[in-house]
């Protein structure tokens, strides 16, 4: 579960960009032998879509969107290449470091490293964040302000420390974040304008679930950028709490998903009308989807009954009423007719 927790976040990213701004991210996951699954992965991303992929099977570094292809020469993949085959091999080593470090001999366990940056294309502001993780958890994070790294686990500090008294490496650390990450950044945002800056907007549904969680359901999916907002009311105010707003996950096609849920009381049904309502930059106006609870299973069987009963006895009412009146006729006064000529008369 934590791997798969923590490529999830590799997938989806961290940091999120406002509309004026445009990130870069690399990821670099190490998992330990013995499962189906490579020793290592790297990961790029611009504005949270993947364009570049390297793992320990295929064994280089190839571009994942056509603008990548286009601009970037097969002399620069075959020089990535050899780059990330450098760090497959220092993860591994890191990797059964930190077993040590946590006393642990077997198992599956995961060494992940997240940096880049984000420029605002409007400000021209910059910054910088790198962060590294093991089994899911928070084990390194760089201090950007300071300039330093920050050991929020025990067994971090002999790196921490490490790392924070060596100059050379801290001023090699500044140098790339705030200066040649941007660069790469403004070169990748160049190649791909077009196809980062587009806008795609989302398909939204609304379902009512019973379990495990009763209430509804707001599926957005197919939008582009990532950026999205999902709000509820309940006739007509804003709700804030019952709220679980999913993550954001990305789509084979390169736009994105997410999903926020609204756990309703049984109480709160009756009578209530909920809304859905989605923000995205594609939209001119908000897309809204309401849901108008119905009475409750009782009252809704109750009425159908009555209804019936009422048709029924309608009905009945109108065969008794016709039968009726074909039974009686006009008295014949004439002593000639068949109903005398073959019956007798019968005295009381």
């Amino acid at each position: 579960m934590k791997l798969l927790l923590l490529l999830t976040l590799m997938l989806c990213g961290i940091y999120a960009a406002s509309a004026a701004s445009h990130t870069l991210k690399h990821f670099y996951t190490a998992v330990t032998a013995g499962i189906d699954f490579p020793e290592f992965i790297a990961v790029g991303l611009v504005d949270d879509e993947q364009i570049t992929y390297y793992d320990s099977d295929i064994k280089r570094k190839i571009p994942k969107t056509e603008w990548m292809k286009e601009n970037v020469g097969a002399d620069s993949w075959d020089f990535y290449t050899q780059i990330l085959t450098g760090h497959q091999q220092n993860f591994k080593a890191n990797i059964g470091i930190a077993m040590q470090r946590f006393n642990q001999t077997q198992g599956v366990h995961t060494l992940q490293r997240m940096y880049g940056c984000e420029w605002d294309d409007e400000t021209g502001a910059t910054t910088g964040f790198r962060q590294d993780g093991y089994d899911g958890e928070d084990f390194l994070t760089y201090d950007m302000e300071n300039q330093r790294f920050i050991a929020p686990v025990q067994q971090a500090l002999i790196t921490a420390q490490k790392w924070n008294n060596d100059p050379a490496l801290l001023e090699h650390r500044k140098q790339y974040l705030t200066h040649s990450c941007v660069d790469w950044l403004k070169k990748y945002v160049s190649y791909g304008r077009s196809a980062l800056e587009r806008t795609v907007a989302p398909k939204v549904s609304l379902l009512q679930k019973a379990s495990p969680s009763p209430g509804l359901t707001c599926h957005v999916t197919g939008f582009y950028p990532r950026g999205v907002m999902v709000t509820w009311q309940r006739n007509g105010k804003e709700l804030d709490e019952d709220v679980e707003l999913g993550e954001t996950m990305p789509n084979e096609d390169g736009t994105f998903q997410t999903r926020s849920h609204l756990t309703v009381k049984p109480e709160d049904w009756k009578g209530q009308e909920y809304t859905c309502t989605v923000q995205h930059k594609s939209l001119k106006q908000d897309i809204v989807m309401s849901f108008k609870s119905s009475p409750p299973m009782g009252v809704i069987i109750g009425c159908v009954l009555g209804a019936l009963i009422l048709i029924l006895a309608l009905v009945i009412g109108v065969v008794i009423w016709k039968k009726r009146s074909s039974g009686y006729k006009t008295t014949n006064t004439s002593d000639s007719g068949s109903e005398g000529s073959d019956q007798p008369a019968v005295k009381a």
